[in-house]
């Protein structure tokens, strides 16, 4: 989440130095490149495949659900940069709605009408979603509960919760390779990050291009050592087709409305937003730009107008990625434009089963590598944040319990999780809402000592 930035917090800081502004333009061809290394750090495919998988989807279904995600991502990002909140924020599926999502299409008895039903929920539950951005309720809750303290540690967990992720899941747990190979491929992608993003602040104008493209060059380099340890496959490349269309409403699927289902996922929006907030704070803290009360409501009615394009097309809830908070500060790239170009490419990966394919190949490891690097990079933006705060002995504790809750709800353990009522499941499925909700309280209830 994104905090309401204070006087010290508004002034032009030394430690930013983007060198491309939100609103400045770059060129078409490094538009194109920057556009794609957002994409391909992103990891979209893998939400989508996941429910694939839990409701058991034939080949063409799951591909199908695969390619209206990319297309949702990139018009709901398309519709959050250009349209409504006009910053530099890129639009994903969520994690969040995953066992909402499965519980539903179980409950509402699987097939067909299990899928109508979950996409009828997400349907009424943006547009509600879109009633909240226009009241302008949202920023006034965030003014009075979110001061810069609050904030700053709500970036740094958000970047905290990220990190077992792209440990274990990425790495350590990812399939297709041994954990030694993927230790290594980890490795040669993040040192590849970090040597592309020194020679570009060393060099500066003549290093230029190492900085802002140095996320696409740690993928390519670590999918060229993937090759040679005979750990990169491409088969499932070769045989997609180059174009496929992909889902079309009332023809391939429909709606249908279950009052239990709209409340579970009008409950799960609730959490998106808590967290899609975080993500707003540290785009806002990476580029230097106070968010105003026109970005969050806008920001709001975006989000709500993203999830139902999602639902139109036949797939689950996009939300804002807080990765590409990280690779801004790392490229030092912050243009609108690109996140435009960005949306563009999506579309186009959705509309190529071939070009899915080929995000999809590239092995976690190589991702994972880049990825905790940038899991790091958006927790000490949260710490920026707070540098300028009194950290008094209430202000401790508003920092340190969401901390350790963000830990403890990343490796809770499934057989307790599940044993707790449904409601606290979508909660503490979501350890960054979670925590959020908690940095809120404490500041709240704690006294403030002198």
């Amino acid at each position: 989440m994104v905090v309401p930035i204070n006087k010290q917090t508004e002034e032009k800081s030394n430690h930013q130095h983007l060198t491309v502004g939100p609103d400045e333009k770059v060129s078409r061809g490094q538009s194109i490149l920057l556009g794609l290394q957002h994409v391909l750090a992103m990891d979209v495919y893998v939400v989508p495949f996941i429910i694939a998988m839990l409701i058991s989807l034939q080949a063409g279904q799951s591909t199908a659900l695969i390619q209206s995600t990319f297309i949702a991502a990139g018009i709901a990002t398309i519709i959050q940069t250009y349209f409504c909140m006009k910053l530099p924020v890129a639009q994903g599926p969520s994690f969040i709605p995953i066992g909402a999502i499965v519980g539903i299409y179980a409950a509402s008895g699987g097939g067909i009408n299990g899928w109508s039903t979950v996409l009828g929920a997400s349907l009424i539950a943006a547009i509600l979603v879109i009633i909240l951005g226009f009241t302008g309720i949202f920023h006034k809750l965030i003014k009075s509960f979110v001061p810069p303290i609050v904030g700053g540690t709500i970036i740094f967990v958000v970047g905290l919760s990220l990190m077992p992720v792209a440990l274990n899941d990425n790495i350590y747990n990812a399939v297709g390779a041994t954990v030694t190979q993927n230790v290594y491929l980890a490795l040669i992608s993040g040192t590849m990050l970090i040597l592309c993003v020194m020679l570009g602040s060393l060099f500066q104008n003549n290093g230029r291009i190492f900085r802002i493209a140095s996320v696409i060059i740690s993928l390519i380099v670590g999918c060229m050592a993937a090759s040679f340890m005979g750990v990169l496959d491409l088969s499932a490349v070769a045989e997609a087709k180059w174009f496929s269309l992909p889902q079309i409403p009332f023809i391939d699927f429909s709606f249908s409305f279950n009052p239990s289902a709209i409340i579970t996922m009008i409950i799960i929006y609730v959490v998106l937003m808590a967290e899609t907030t975080g993500t707003w704070f540290a785009v806002s803290n990476v580029i230097d730009k106070p968010l105003t009360d026109q970005n969050i409501n806008r920001g709001v009615i975006g989000e709500g107008i993203g999830c139902l394009v999602a639902s139109l097309l036949g797939t689950t809830p996009v939300t804002g990625y807080s990765t590409n908070a990280g690779i801004i500060s790392i490229t030092g790239v912050a243009s609108r434009i690109v996140f435009i170009v960005a949306g563009v490419w999506f579309v186009l990966f959705g509309f190529s089963s071939k070009l899915s394919a080929l995000i999809s190949s590239i092995p976690s490891a190589v991702i994972g590598g880049v990825f905790v690097i940038i899991c790091g990079v958006i927790a000490i933006s949260g710490m920026k944040v707070m540098k300028n705060e009194r950290i008094g002995e209430k202000e401790m504790y508003v920092i340190a319990v969401p901390m350790i809750l963000t830990l403890a709800l990343t490796f809770i353990p499934d057989d307790f999780l599940y044993a707790l009522p449904t409601t606290l499941q979508y909660l503490f499925n979501s350890p960054v809402a979670t925590a959020a909700i908690v940095a809120i309280i404490l500041n709240k209830l704690l006294p403030s000592v002198k």
